[in-house]
């Protein structure tokens, strides 16, 4: 992890995420157990992201309580499933869907998209281009290229307001980046922008990732809901 001196006072650390699972225990372990019984349906839900990232996830729209998410790539649907769940227990917010594929229509319940969830079907670099969206958080987890994240980091980014939550998923498999990969250009986006990042990836940042594991395991939600433990994605706010 590193952190900015310009921007520390807003940078997502482990310390104020450790802040956030006490805070919001009780309907953490709430949802934990209904995302569990999701991914056991019939039939059962390939579940993307890891444990640490989902619930930080769900932990930051709680705290930020966002009116607009927006969602680029949801395959199956089991980060959507978090986020529409984080805005019900907000009471109020909208979360808008990017993605090719439409999977993730047939796995989340009427009850939790009706009146808070909006599927677009299609390329994002055109369902996006010239959108009238007021983005409150922002979620990317689609194709993981070079070439894609230059279309994020350059068309994308700079129509979302400086300290908007931001994740990027799958960017820390290893300790550093896959060579060629969005996650290089991430990074260097970032660093030109002198603006930190947080990630509970146990390949990067394993002290991050033994510390959350510790305080899940303080309060009693140690079990997993999904068995990988990779951890890859990265947060930071938008400079």
């Amino acid at each position: 992890m590193t952190i900015s001196p310009r921007k520390a006072d807003t940078e997502i650390t482990p310390d104020y995420v450790e802040s956030l699972y006490r805070k919001y225990e009780p309907d953490l372990r709430t949802v934990r157990d209904e995302q569990r019984r999701l991914r056991h349906g019939t039939p059962p839900l390939k579940a993307q992201l890891d444990d640490l990232e989902a619930e930080i996830t769900y932990l930051l729209v709680r705290d930020t309580r966002p009116e607009v998410i927006v969602e680029i790539g949801s395959l199956h649907g089991w980060s959507t499933n978090w986020l529409l769940r984080a805005l019900r227990d907000n009471g109020a917010g909208r979360l808008f869907t990017h993605d090719l594929i439409d999977n993730a229509r047939h796995n989340v319940a009427a009850e939790l998209a009706d009146g808070r969830w909006t599927f677009v079907r299609g390329d994002a670099r055109q369902t996006l281009d010239n959108h009238e969206y007021e983005i409150d958080y922002l979620f990317v987890d689609a194709a993981h290229t070079a070439a894609f994240a230059r279309w994020f980091v350059g068309e994308l980014f700079p129509t979302v307001r400086p300290g908007v939550p931001v994740s990027v998923h799958d960017v820390f498999h290893s300790r550093r980046p896959w060579p060629f990969s969005e996650g290089r250009v991430v990074l260097s986006w970032l660093a030109e922008r002198n603006t930190g990042y947080f990630t509970p990836s146990r390949a990067a940042a394993r002290d991050s990732h033994n510390a959350l594991v510790a305080v899940k395991n303080d309060l009693n939600l140690g079990d997993p809901v999904h068995h990988g433990q990779d951890n890859p994605m990265m947060f930071f706010h938008m400079p």
